[in-house]
């Protein structure tokens, strides 16, 4: 197969699911026969899109990545204001200020049209990834005459998706591949899409293994031989981040203890220093299976989600695990594996830790049925068998004709 997957922004440095996504399964394609082109940006960091990585044509682990240039950065002086007026101001929302919304959001880039169609035209099959940006909402009108598409719409139940904006950009596509039994449900009853689809989840690295002491080294004398709790992801309030740190501080002000927070991520916002918690900001792949390996449990407190890759790495290194139960997501998941406590609000929080704490052998038992959950369902066989078999589908499909849509040609 040919396939051109797209994607807002792509390389080893970018922290991001959907970004993650669409790297393992571009190499995974790759490295299965497949011939396998990306389209993405230059960008790094989503807050601005601003140009980090060389124009033109890399290889990124056996795969060239095209990258173009952004038309402009992202300026939150502009857009915040966009922003409120648009999901906080009166409604209905016209439809001018949502188009003016997503323009400003981005990342528009220099000859995207042309670059996407040109490559699309020697494609069996494009392939989308997340719905919300404007890499895949200019991109689907654009190639629907040209080969069959796909979208992988990395979906959780925000603001966004309620647009009116997203009623064509979830009609277009030949087929979806979701990620969890849980996106599946919300885009169907949002958009009562029908076209084909695959719940197919993500691979997880089942030989990966990790060093504890390896990590406690990295982080210094403030964690040294203390047990931790393991917050993975962007310092980032949608992503429970923060309240989080809340609940955490709480919970060591009631309950004295050496128990500390270690957060590995990408601050997008700063944490007040406190002498429990450790942040370690961005790390490599190795130092994060080393964190994994060191912690007593994991802690996913995201609460929007269409899948959570953390979740499952630690489950494949046999920790237990406290998830955000307000997400439909991450609740399912725990359900499913048998391997994780939710929680909503600090009193719950603070009873499923003590379950935890307090019972080693629990701890132990949910670990060990993550392990086997995720052998189950995410081995890389079982994800891309599902996959390949979606697509080789998917070619027998005629492409639809393309449709007219309001978006601009850049």
């Amino acid at each position: 197969m040919k396939l051109l997957f797209v994607v807002q922004r792509y390389g080893h440095e970018v922290a991001g699911g959907a970004e993650r996504f669409a790297r393992d399964f571009a190499t995974q394609m790759a490295a299965r026969g497949s011939e396998v082109e990306v389209l993405t940006s230059r960008a790094k960091n989503y807050m601005d899109w601003a140009d980090h990585y060389p124009d033109g044509t890399e290889m990124v682990d056996g795969v060239p990545v095209h990258r173009l240039s952004v038309v402009l950065p992202r300026s939150d002086r502009l857009f915040g204001p966009m922003h409120y007026r648009v999901f906080h101001g009166r409604k209905p929302i016209p439809y001018h200020l949502q188009e003016a919304w997503m323009e400003m959001q981005g990342p528009r880039l220099r000859g995207f049209t042309e670059a996407l169609r040109d490559r699309a035209a020697g494609a069996d099959a494009v392939v989308f990834f997340t719905y919300l940006y404007h890499t895949t909402w200019a991109g689907l009108p654009a190639v629907g005459d040209l080969a069959p598409t796909v979208l992988h719409p990395t979906a959780h139940d925000e603001a966004p998706l309620h647009l009116p904006l997203f009623e064509t950009t979830f009609r277009l596509p030949t087929g979806f591949g979701f990620l969890t039994e849980e996106e599946l449900s919300l885009v169907r009853d949002r958009f009562a899409v029908r076209q084909p689809f695959a719940v197919t989840g993500v691979g997880i690295d089942l030989e990966a293994v990790g060093d504890g002491d390896q990590f406690r080294a990295g982080a210094g004398a403030a964690l040294g031989a203390r047990p931790y709790l393991l917050y993975v992801g962007r310092l980032d309030p949608h992503k429970g981040a923060i309240e989080l740190y809340d609940h955490f501080v709480a919970y060591k002000r009631r309950n004295p203890s050496p128990l500390a927070l270690a957060v590995v991520g990408e601050p997008v916002v700063p944490l007040e220093e406190h002498p429990d918690v450790v942040v370690t900001g961005f790390v490599d792949e190795q130092t994060k299976h080393d964190a994994y390996a060191g912690c007593v449990a994991l802690v996913q407190p995201s609460f929007f989600e269409s899948f959570s890759i953390v979740l499952a790495e630690a489950w494949a290194h046999r920790k237990p695990a406290l998830v955000q139960g307000r997400s439909d997501v991450l609740v399912g998941q725990a359900r499913r594996s048998g391997a994780a406590i939710p929680y909503v609000g600090f009193a719950e929080f603070e009873a499923a830790l003590d379950l935890l704490l307090e019972d080693d052998r629990r701890a132990r038992r949910l670990g060990d049925n993550g392990r086997a959950y995720v052998e189950r369902r995410y081995g890389w066989d079982t994800v891309m068998g599902t996959y390949e078999t979606f697509l080789a589908s998917l070619l027998g499909i005629q492409p639809r004709r393309k449709l007219t849509a309001s978006q601009p040609s850049l």
